[in-house]
């Protein structure tokens, strides 16, 4: 017995004591990326300004920033799909009267990565399938309209003008089409709040909005979040999406 406890003791003398980065160390890293106070107003979306002297919208805001950094993507992979998807979104947009910052919202919703979600989400506006079809896509074993950027375009840009009449303000109907107009309806009414930016909603919803002012300004100021220099070849998948 009296060995066994000499070679534990020397064994834990010897052991390399692991420790886990502290919530301020993060802290700092995704803090690094906060914007000079005079380029406040950069940080919008469809026109409305995010009230970033709120502190709790200014930590939300700088955290999505650093997640949506090179320094975590690793891929200029975002940029790549953002010239292939733009040039067809962008004029569809204008031509139902939805703002351009809309066209950040197939990058969120399936940027990163491709396919089928678990729940059944399919293509760059990451449709369900009864969504899809309730917006005439067409969607079953031989024919997926999901796919086709121009159509599900279409079908996007009319369900986010029903949402838009529903909750009167873009950052709300970005929260719907994210979790649904019951869900935001019951939580709007629970917490007599019409503010998207002061609403406690699930972490997913929560972000979404902030995730879409994170993919604009990497998208347009690539440099400044460290996409300078690393136009490597990715290889994606949107060449399953069809175009016409």
């Amino acid at each position: 017995m009296l060995v066994v406890v000499i070679i534990s003791a020397f064994d834990l003398s010897n052991a390399t004591v692991v420790k886990r980065p502290s919530v301020a160390h993060n802290a700092t890293r995704f803090a690094l990326i906060e914007p000079p106070k005079d380029e406040v107003a950069d940080y919008s979306f469809a026109e409305e300004n995010l009230p970033v002297e709120n502190k709790r919208v200014n930590r939300k805001m700088s955290y999505s920033l650093w997640m949506h950094s090179y320094t975590k993507v690793q891929s200029n992979i975002l940029h790549i799909k953002a010239e292939k998807l733009f040039p067809v979104i962008v004029p569809i947009l204008e031509k139902y009267g939805i703002p351009e910052d809309f066209k950040y919202l197939p990058l969120v919703e399936s940027g990163l990565r491709e396919g089928t979600s678990r729940k059944g989400a399919r293509g760059p506006w990451q449709f369900m399938p009864g969504t899809a079809r309730s917006y005439g896509l067409k969607v079953s074993k031989n024919k997926d309209e999901r796919l086709n950027l121009r159509k599900s375009t279409v079908a996007a840009c009319k369900y986010l003008n029903e949402l838009f009449d529903e909750f009167g303000s873009w950052t709300l109907a970005a929260a719907a089409y994210n979790n649904g107009s019951i869900k935001l309806v019951r939580a709007m009414h629970k917490q007599h709040e019409e503010n998207y930016f002061r609403m406690h909603l699930n972490h997913e919803t929560g972000m979404y909005v902030y995730k879409l002012v994170a993919m604009k300004q990497v998208i347009e100021n690539p440099e400044k979040y460290g996409y300078k220099e690393f136009y490597a070849q990715a290889v994606t998948n949107t060449d399953l999406m069809t175009f016409n």
